[in-house]
């Protein structure tokens, strides 16, 4: 069964090539972002999480909520395993797949197809998967016969066609959604939004960070409000929603 618990969890980012009070000057009265700290007395550190302790089980339905800078991407990349926390202390039970940094696993001189089996294996997918899966994930892509050109030919709503049929070809424990789908056309980010809430009435755990009022409604049932790299609030999607709305009008 799929689960998540984090406890205390703080993730920094020291900025070696700034000068710690020239930072602080320029970022502290328009801070958006994480909070400002110092690792030493001459190395400026952003701390993007702050004590972050969460707890999801099989079946949650996470929106994370908050403006740009908040901590929601950093959030979602530690659940993928991408940041090493630098303290506190991270369980998951189960595969996490991330839906985001399309990049990553991709070789842009290879071929769409090649990528499938390159990105397949970064996710922690056999050859054996990949290979029963090829047909429906090109099928899922509606991109024919560019699936045998590089990628570095592709459009970034291409790429993320792409990446988005190899990570939805089969059914995570953990799936983590970052801003929804910037997919390409309209008709192919409806596609894409019904194949991830389809995945709602199935099991496992769906985190998703975006600005989207309207997605968070339709695909989660609990929401985070997050502020500054800290958790503010957690509850019901609604009342997460309208506390986020009065502080943007603050």
């Amino acid at each position: 069964m799929a689960s998540v618990s984090l406890t205390g969890v703080s993730v920094s980012f020291p900025i070696y090539d700034a000068s710690n009070t020239s930072l602080k000057k320029r970022l502290l009265p328009t801070l958006t972002g994480g909070r400002i700290g110092a690792a030493d007395a001459h190395v400026p550190v952003v701390e993007a999480l702050e004590d972050i302790t969460i707890t999801m089980e099989h079946g949650d339905r996470v929106g994370l909520v908050g403006h740009n800078g908040a901590g929601k991407t950093t959030l979602l990349r530690v659940l993928a395993g991408i940041y090493e926390p630098a303290s506190g202390q991270v369980q998951i039970s189960g595969r996490a797949v991330p839906l985001f940094d399309i990049g990553l696993g991709m070789d842009a001189e290879a071929t769409g197809y090649e990528n499938i089996y390159l990105r397949g294996l970064f996710l922690g997918i056999s050859r054996k998967e990949i290979k029963k899966r090829i047909d429906d994930i090109a099928s899922f892509t509606e991109l024919g016969d560019f699936l045998h050109l590089p990628i570095r030919t592709y459009s970034t709503g291409m790429r993320m066609r792409l990446a988005f049929a190899i990570s939805t070809s089969v059914e995570p424990d953990i799936l983590l959604l970052d801003e929804g789908i910037g997919a390409g056309d309209a008709a192919f980010v409806e596609k894409a939004n019904q194949r991830i809430q389809s995945f709602a009435s199935r099991a496992g755990i769906i985190v998703l960070a975006s600005h989207s009022e309207d997605l968070i409604r339709r695909i989660c049932r609990t929401a985070i409000l997050m502020e500054r790299g800290r958790i503010l609030d957690v509850g019901e999607v609604e009342p997460i929603l309208e506390r986020y709305r009065e502080r943007l009008a603050q």
